[in-house]
C-alpha cells in the first residue's frame, strides 16, 4: 500500500492535537503588523487578538510562496509515495495557485485540492481525508471523494464589523451593512463559488448566532448531519453559545471547538463566531 502524506495550510484552523492525531502537515501563511511579520502559529490566537486590538494599522496577510510548498513537498516525498494537499478557497487566496506552481517544479505524485471554503470548513475536509487514508483508500479515491465531501460542507459565520473584510479586500459578495449603529450583524455563507455571500442579517449578535443555527437546518435539505466544528475570534462566550445551540438543534457533538487563527482573524476581526457542518 502506498504511503500518502496529508498537507493543508494554516487557514484550516486545526488544533495541534488534531494535527498530531492525523499526522497533518501544515504550511503556514503569514500575518504582518507594522513592526514585524509572523508565520501563522508563531502567535497564539490570544496574543494575536491582543496585538490586533492595540495596532495602529490593520495587519496584512500573505500566502505561502511556491518555494514554501516545494520545500514541504520535497521533504515529504522522501518518506511518502504521494501527497494530498488541501487548501483555502482560490476565491479568497492565491495559496492553492502557489501549491500548483510548486507541484509543477517537482517529480512525484502530488494532488492539489481547492477546498472552496475557509477555516473549519477546510478542517472538516482535511480530517475526512485523514480518516480515508487510515481506512486504506488510495489517493485518487480520496481526491475523488473530496469532491463530494466539498459539496456536503457548509460554512457560516457572523462578524462584529465588516471593517476588516472591507480593508482586507475579501468582501466578496457580502453586502455592505449600513446599519452599524443599529447593531446589524451579517450572517455570511461561503458559497459554492468559494467566496463570501450575505445569507441573512440580524439585529444583534445573539440573533445572528440563532440565525446560524436556523441556516444550517435550512441548508440541510434533507441531508443528515455528520460532523460539526465551531470557532470564534476572541469571543469565547459567544462561541460556547453557538456550540451548545448547534449541538442541541442538530443532535450532534462538536468534533472541533477552537479559536480562529491570526490569518483568518486579520480579515474577520475580533468577535467573529462561526461553524462548519458536514452533511451525509
Amino acid at each position: 500500500m502506498k504511503k500518502i502524506a496529508l498537507v493543508t495550510d494554516s487557514t484550516a484552523d486545526l488544533t495541534e492535537e488534531i494535527q498530531k492525531k492525523y499526522n497533518i502537515h501544515v504550511v503556514p501563511l503569514k500575518v504582518r503588523f507594522k513592526d514585524k511579520e509572523y508565520f501563522d502559529g508563531e502567535l497564539t490566537s490570544e496574543e494575536f487578538y491582543k496585538k490586533l486590538e492595540k495596532a495602529e494599522e490593520l495587519p496584512a496577510t500573505s500566502q505561502p510562496s511556491p518555494e514554501d510548498f516545494a520545500n514541504m513537498y520535497r521533504k515529504l516525498l522522501k518518506d511518502y509515495d504521494e501527497i494530498i494537499s488541501i487548501h483555502i478557497s482560490s476565491g479568497l487566496s492565491g495559496t492553492v495557485n502557489a501549491a500548483h506552481l510548486a507541484k509543477q517544479s517537482l517529480d512525484g505524485k502530488i494532488h492539489i485540492v481547492d477546498s472552496k471554503t475557509i477555516s473549519l470548513g477546510i478542517g472538516l475536509m482535511v480530517t475526512e481525508a485523514a480518516r480515508n487514508i487510515g481506512e486504506g483508500l488510495n489517493a485518487l479515491q480520496i481526491v475523488e471523494g473530496l469532491s463530494k465531501v466539498r459539496k456536503n460542507i457548509e460554512t457560516l459565520f457572523t462578524l462584529n464589523t465588516l471593517e476588516y473584510l472591507q480593508k482586507g479586500g475579501r468582501i466578496g459578495k457580502v453586502q455592505g451593512v449600513v446599519g452599524a449603529l443599529l447593531n446589524i450583524k451579517p450572517i455570511i455563507r461561503v458559497g459554492d463559488d468559494g467566496i463570501y455571500h450575505t445569507y441573512k442579517k440580524a439585529r444583534s449578535q445573539e440573533r445572528a448566532l440563532n440565525g446560524i443555527v436556523q441556516a444550517f437546518k435550512e441548508l440541510a435539505r434533507g441531508r443528515k448531519y455528520a460532523r460539526l466544528a465551531v470557532a470564534h475570534g476572541a469571543a469565547h462566550q459567544a462561541g460556547i453559545y453557538l456550540k451548545e445551540a448547534l449541538e442541541s438543534a442538530l443532535q450532534l457533538k462538536a468534533n472541533i471547538f477552537t479559536q480562529v487563527g491570526p490569518v483568518i482573524g486579520a480579515h474577520t476581526g475580533p468577535g467573529t463566531v462561526g461553524a462548519a457542518v458536514q452533511f451525509e
